[in-house]
């Protein structure tokens, strides 16, 4: 059995929580009339992402049980959708945490908050201590990083390791210059993690400009063996992006009669991953 995946490239606007709602529904509304099962939307996109200072990210900040999480899951029950979004979260404790939610027909499946925070993200939210939840849906096991995680080889490995078949990852990620011709080397780490944990990866990126910074609106659905399934088209643009994906081949870590990139981990040998560096 195939799932249709969508990874939906949006461009909200900072600081106008209810356009990026209509925007975000929009964009799942359209992603089920084509199909789709699972729908990944942009980090943040309920809030915007430059924000100018810590007031006005709490001004858009919500609650896990605040609209746009209810409205999304009330859309994932309605259209029999698992949905992943990445929002603005105001947490019980009064904190700021730049999270992504997970919900299907039966509501909230799952909050994650972002562990490894980029740039000017430290001045503005906590940290999550929490590994990336898995979730067994209908549809398979989903798993939840955002943006920076990606950079973190052992995040999505603990990933892989907890079962996960598809790692949905709401992605804001600025562009950087490259050399002429290179592919955005965030895609090719997103490839990278996908083929070395025999997982599938929904990465939704943005696309537009905010406040001057420009994005690598580099979004894609990329298979198990590492390959892309579906790339967002060349100039920054929002679109909707559509992959079958056969999640159960993620359950099957062989590489060669002989290897199996999980079985073969030596774990014992490993422990200095976990030590500060040696500078």
């Amino acid at each position: 059995m195939t799932v249709r995946v969508a990874v939906c490239q949006l461009a909200p606007v900072v600081g106008d929580p209810e356009r990026n709602l209509d925007l975000a529904l929009a964009a799942v509304s359209a992603a089920a009339d084509r199909g789709a099962r699972l729908v990944v939307l942009p980090e943040l996109v309920t809030s915007g992402y430059v924000f100018a200072d810590e007031a006005e990210a709490r001004a858009t900040a919500q609650a896990q049980d605040g609209p746009a999480v209810t409205a999304l899951a009330r859309a994932a029950r309605d259209r029999g959708l698992v949905v992943c979004f990445g929002f603005a979260e105001l947490d019980a404790d009064g904190l700021l945490r730049n999270s992504a939610a997970l919900v299907d027909a039966d509501g909230l499946r799952a909050v994650y908050r972002k562990a490894h925070l980029w740039d000017r993200e430290k001045e503005i939210f906590i940290p999550g201590d929490d590994p990336p939840p898995v979730v067994e849906t209908e549809l398979g096991r989903v798993g939840l990083v955002i943006c920076y995680d990606l950079e973190f080889p052992e995040w999505l490995r603990l990933a892989a390791l907890r079962g996960a078949q598809i790692v949905c990852a709401p992605t804001n990620w600025p562009a950087e210059p490259r050399p002429p011709g290179e592919r955005p080397i965030e895609v090719v780490r997103a490839q990278a993690s996908a083929s070395v944990n025999r997982i599938f990866l929904a990465v939704a990126d943005r696309a537009g400009t905010e406040r001057g910074v420009e994005w690598v609106s580099g979004s894609a659905i990329i298979g198990h063996d590492g390959f892309p399934l579906s790339e967002a088209e060349p100039g920054g643009r929002e679109q909707i992006l559509l992959a079958d994906c056969a999640l159960a081949e993620a359950a099957d870590k062989r590489i060669s009669p002989r290897n199996d990139v999980l079985a073969d981990r030596r774990p014992h040998l490993y422990g200095g991953v976990t030590q500060p560096p040696q500078l």
